[in-house]
């Protein structure tokens, strides 16, 4: 096993910082790669013999209920500012029984001071809350052990390993081996306490690879697909190197589409737990992922311009993201998720 690849306490600091301000700025975001959802359009119903009232948008997650189909995807953590988004993040989930992810802990597990950036559970003790590690550190120093100090720091419901092996070759003095890493997931699944979940970062995970993971004992999948933010692009702007800012540019739109991801994989893997994230951007691109058959509709950066903003501005979001899929079920003549998925009413756009 390569020993760990400690970062000091500024170093991490600065990144996490740089991440957050990188990430706000629209021109990170994927431009000729998309998601794919805009190759599909919803057929309107005119007489859906339906009240507004009577749409249903509740659902389970790894057993968990929830009010509805959203995730506050996975962001940040780590510093002053990240504190205080995580803080306003997690009060809105609460209040709308929505599940919520957090950013990267392992600068938690290596500067425990910064731990207290991520601790949420007293603003949603009623959440799914996931916990979130980088899958490739398990070469590099990271067990068992380290995966359940995450977890009991957070009190998570779930783990989420990221893998985010482009991300890696990009960023500057990036952990870049991931030999023999399905076998050490494979063992986590069987040793942890807590579902493990795997997710990309914005480049997708096609449905081999969903098998694998699946063989492995992988709880659920998150597709992370492309055509929204691009970590290629965010590390590539960070870089201090000519090379690893060029490397930047010219994987800026790598990866596979989302709705390509969700649709792929639940041809094969028709029962896994499937989170759609990656260039959601509202509530009818949700609508979609969920009629393709995704089971959550996850979301990072529209969460993060808001919680920037104000708790207001997440309390705000979120209620006419709600709206938008109610509108969706309303205007398609379905009440309920699992009226949408098997309605048939998400057709590929005509040529």
């Amino acid at each position: 096993m390569t020993s760990p690849s400690q970062i000091s306490d500024d170093a991490i600091q600065t990144r996490k910082a740089d991440h957050l301000r990188i990430c706000l700025d629209d021109k990170v975001q994927c431009k000729t790669v998309t998601t794919g959802f805009e190759c599909y359009r919803f057929s309107h119903c005119c007489l859906p013999e339906l009240a507004l009232s009577d749409i249903q948008l509740s659902t389970t997650f790894l057993g968990k209920s929830l009010d509805a189909p959203f995730l506050i995807s996975s962001m940040t953590g780590g510093t002053e500012l990240a504190k205080t988004i995580n803080q306003r993040l997690a009060t809105v989930a609460q209040h709308f029984k929505i599940p919520m992810g957090v950013g990267s802990q392992r600068i938690a597990v290596e500067h425990p001071q910064a731990a207290d950036t991520f601790a949420v559970r007293s603003h949603a003790p009623d959440i799914l809350l996931l916990a979130n590690l980088g899958g490739v550190q398990l070469n590099y120093g990271y067990n068992t052990d380290t995966c359940r100090q995450i977890i009991d720091l957070l009190a998570a419901d779930a783990l989420i390993l990221h893998l985010n092996p482009l991300q890696e070759c990009i960023q500057s003095r990036g952990d870049t081996n991931f030999r023999g890493l399905l076998s050490q997931i494979e063992q986590l699944c069987q040793t942890l306490p807590v579902p493990v979940i795997v997710k990309e970062v914005g480049n997708g995970i096609s449905s081999d690879l969903a098998l694998r993971l699946i063989a492995a004992g992988v709880a659920a999948i998150d597709v992370a697909g492309a055509g929204g933010t691009s970590w290629a692009k965010v590390e590539g702007e960070r870089a201090t190197d000519l090379r690893q800012h060029h490397l930047g540019q010219t994987f800026a739109e790598w990866g596979l589409p989302t709705a390509e991801c969700v649709t792929s994989i639940r041809a094969v893997a028709p029962d896994i737990p499937l989170i759609a994230s990656g260039g959601l951007r509202n509530g009818l691109d949700a609508a979609k992922a969920l009629a393709l058959g995704a089971d959550l509709a996850g979301m990072a950066y529209p969460f993060l311009q808001a919680a920037h903003e104000s708790e207001t501005a997440v309390y705000t979001l979120m209620e006419l993201l709600i709206a938008e899929l109610e509108t969706v079920l309303f205007c398609t003549g379905n009440a309920t998720l699992a009226d949408l998925r098997s309605s048939q009413c998400l057709q590929p756009n005509r040529i």
